[in-house]
């Protein structure tokens, strides 16, 4: 139904999702746990992340150059962490971010040129 392409981007957003809140929830809701039993949690966490990312990255490598998929995988990393840092980890948005942005755009353009 969905082309490889769109497939591939709605995984790798749900695998960045929960990626980020393995890598950085942590920080918020177990800091006074210990570190093992943040670890614990974030291994958890992560493993559905990689049940949605290798799928994500086997779909998108047969339509995508890996150098594609990487830069692909990188932006939405960032779009899924700048409002994680911002709604859930009630951190200022910066206009370092948005220079951030710019040059992803930039890898984007020269990735996919051909």
């Amino acid at each position: 139904m969905w082309s490889p392409l769109v497939r591939t981007i709605i995984l790798l957003t749900l695998s960045n999702v929960f990626m980020t809140f393995a890598w950085y929830a942590h920080l918020k809701n177990l800091s006074s746990k210990p570190w093992y039993v943040a670890a614990i949690i974030s291994w958890c966490i992560a493993l559905f992340e990689y049940l949605i990312q290798v799928p994500a990255n086997r779909i998108g490598y047969t339509q995508l150059t890996l150098p594609q998929l990487k830069i692909l995988q990188e932006v939405i990393a960032l779009s899924v962490f700048i409002p994680f840092v911002v709604l859930y980890m009630r951190q200022p948005l910066k206009w370092n971010y948005v220079w951030a942005c710019l040059c992803m755009i930039g890898a984007v353009y020269f990735i996919f040129k051909q």
